[in-house]
């Protein structure tokens, strides 16, 4: 059966979708902008958005399983939930849902609590489904890369607690391990909650420290200031979405965003490899400029 894949054209979906090819399942995206919809040539297409309610009903015409990825907008809560119930409205009963680590949690941060509600309507329309739980996103380090390498600063406050940092790309393996899993089940399997988790949980010195082992030059961490960062932000993006920023912050610096026991292990099992780390990371990035 064909698997629907949204936010394909993002970091994480465009690798789900070369990670589901891989493994020969067949596939359709439901994109915004067609002409980002470079995919291979048996990937089905469908234009539209995750609102608008014909194209929903054609993407998901033949489909037996849905990865669910919103992205964080004003509207994402309503996205997801019309999502949803249009799939099950058209006979979907398999999902796999990119959350976040700790939506149960952070429930003052506004896309933590939609991903909670979200995941509540996925387990109360019972949903055969695998709940994808990220940690913060090494690749978020892209958009900071100037920064840190023409200023000598890492400057996201992340705090003293710890941050286990995920790569994109085990998040992207992960989901389609599970959405070939739910797809190819002969029958509905229980809902799981998966951490997704890097190997290794770092603090913003520990973040600096290895950017001044990779660059061979001072880095250094710009503090626990969520308010800078805030202001910071609201030069480049919506000021509703940079105090949701400053919002998670504060999380960051107050709690980190900590794996649970055996969240490593657990991802290493099912890859069947070691997870990214962010040195890496930070390494690939250094040679790549």
């Amino acid at each position: 059966m064909t698997i629907l894949v949204t936010g394909a054209t993002g970091r994480v979906g465009r690798q789900v979708v070369q990670q589901l090819v891989k493994r020969g399942a067949d596939v359709r995206v439901l994109v915004r902008d067609i002409s980002k919809a470079d995919f291979p040539a048996i990937v089905e297409v469908v234009q539209g958005e995750l609102l608008d309610i014909d194209a929903l009903r054609k993407a998901f015409a033949g489909v037996n399983t849905l990865f669910l990825l919103n992205a964080v907008s004003g509207d994402e809560f309503t996205q997801a939930l019309i999502t949803l119930n249009i799939a099950r409205e058209s006979g979907v009963e398999r999902v796999v849902y990119l959350s976040v680590i700790h939506s149960d949690r952070f429930v003052n941060v506004p896309h933590f609590a939609v991903k909670s509600g979200a995941e509540r309507m996925i387990e109360q329309m019972g949903f055969s489904a695998t709940i994808l739980r990220p940690a913060y996103f090494i690749d978020n380090e892209l958009m900071i890369k100037d920064v840190i390498f023409n200023h000598g600063v890492y400057p996201m406050p992340i705090g003293a607690k710890g941050i286990a940092m995920v790569d994109a790309r085990d998040i992207a393996e992960v989901a389609a391990v599970e959405l070939v899993r739910r797809d190819q089940a002969p029958g509905k399997l229980p809902i799981e909650i998966i951490n997704l988790v890097g190997p290794d949980t770092l603090t913003g010195s520990d973040v600096a420290a290895i950017w001044s082992d990779v660059l061979g030059r001072p880095i250094a961490y710009g503090g626990d200031d969520p308010t800078g960062f805030e202001q910071n932000l609201a030069n480049i993006m919506p000021k509703w979405m940079a105090y949701e920023m400053r919002l998670m912050a504060e999380r960051y610096v107050a709690d980190g965003m900590l794996p649970g026991a055996g969240d490593v292990e657990r991802l290493t099992g099912i890859l069947g490899r070691p997870l990214h780390s962010y040195r890496n990371f930070a390494t690939e990035l250094a040679a790549s400029v």
